[in-house]
């Protein structure tokens, strides 16, 4: 994945890969506030539908589209996460036990973690995109196996935090938003590439 700018240089072109990661970051953001419960009313319930179309099939509609370019790890992350959250949102409201939605996130988290430990060359953002949902993914299975509303707000939160990591890493490279943090000890000058 490229989420890589270079200092000074001018927006690029959107990619299916900044799709994806705007497809990604906003369904994780909808999905992490869900389970905050910060905005009265609003539960994870509320994100079926954004977790259906946006998350499951325009995410792996993008995958397909970037395994075809021989992107194989933005590819297997889009096909693999759109598979995630079609069948979280279509299966959402369906009787099944705290235990087997515990696993099911728990299955999924096992997902995260491969994309977070094979995303070593990409960006900073995509690296943590992965690993926040990695870890809001376990808090969560965590907590439906211990009926923990405490532990599935903090995944919550952890998931917002994803959305928020996910969303601006796919925007800073087409708004031409600076992608290194402040302060790294690297130079950020023309034709100096600064890794995000």
């Amino acid at each position: 994945m490229d989420n890589d700018v270079s200092a000074g240089s001018t927006a690029t072109a959107p990619s299916v890969s900044t799709l994806g990661q705007l497809a990604l970051g906003l369904t994780l953001l909808a999905f992490g506030i869900g389970h905050t419960r910060v905005i009265d009313g609003v539960t994870a319930a509320d994100a079926v539908s954004i977790a259906t179309y946006l998350g499951g099939i325009a995410l792996f509609v993008a995958g397909l589209f970037a395994l075809r370019r021989d992107d194989g790890l933005t590819g297997t992350a889009f096909a693999g996460l759109g598979a995630f959250w079609f069948t979280w949102g279509v299966g959402a409201g369906d009787a099944v036990s705290a235990n087997a939605v515990g696993l099911f996130l728990l299955l999924f988290a096992l997902l995260a973690l491969t994309l977070t430990l094979a995303a070593g060359g990409a960006g900073t953002f995509v690296r943590g995109t992965y690993g926040a949902m990695f870890v809001a993914l376990v808090l969560l299975a965590l907590a439906e196996f211990g009926d923990s509303s405490g532990l599935a707000k903090a995944g919550g939160w952890v998931a917002v935090l994803a959305g928020v990591l996910a969303w601006y890493g796919a925007t800073a490279p087409v708004a031409g938003l600076r992608m290194a943090w402040p302060g790294r000890g690297r130079a950020a000058g023309r034709g100096v590439t600064a890794a995000g």
